[in-house]
């Protein structure tokens, strides 16, 4: 039989380890921009935001509404790397290590990316407002 004392150590142990490779940090966000300055300022869809977030906002328009990532590579996090969008405004590639994702859903698409991108919530208010938290 497992002594409490154990469990609580094993317990510790497995938490300590969930937040390893891949994971982007969580920092609080609130960013609001109206949709009328997301169409006269995105490219391809994809409005880059500086400084907010882990290392900067992607928030992108999709077929069904809007998407926002941290611009924060989940390979090797701690580098702050930052996400570039690439010309077609479909996928995202960290320029340090190549690895690509889908802008559409934060899933990665080519090595050495295994996470999904960080994503937030985007909720639209008033039908003129774009609101980006987590």
């Amino acid at each position: 039989m497992c002594k409490p004392k154990y469990i609580w150590l094993l317990l510790l142990v497995l938490l300590s380890c969930s937040k390893g490779e891949g994971y982007v940090p969580e920092i609080p966000l609130n960013y609001s921009l109206t949709i009328q300055q997301f169409n006269i300022q995105a490219k391809n869809g994809i409005y880059e935001v500086p400084d907010v977030g882990v290392a900067g906002l992607l928030i992108v328009a999709t077929a069904t509404g809007y998407k926002a990532y941290d611009r924060c590579s989940p390979v090797n996090p701690e580098n702050l790397c930052k996400i570039v969008p690439d010309a077609g405004g479909i996928t995202v590639t960290d320029p340090c290590t190549g690895a690509k994702w889908l802008l559409m859903d934060g899933s990665p698409q080519k090595a050495p990316a295994v996470h999904y991108l960080k994503t937030y919530t985007v909720r639209i208010q008033g039908s003129q407002l774009i609101q980006v938290t987590n």
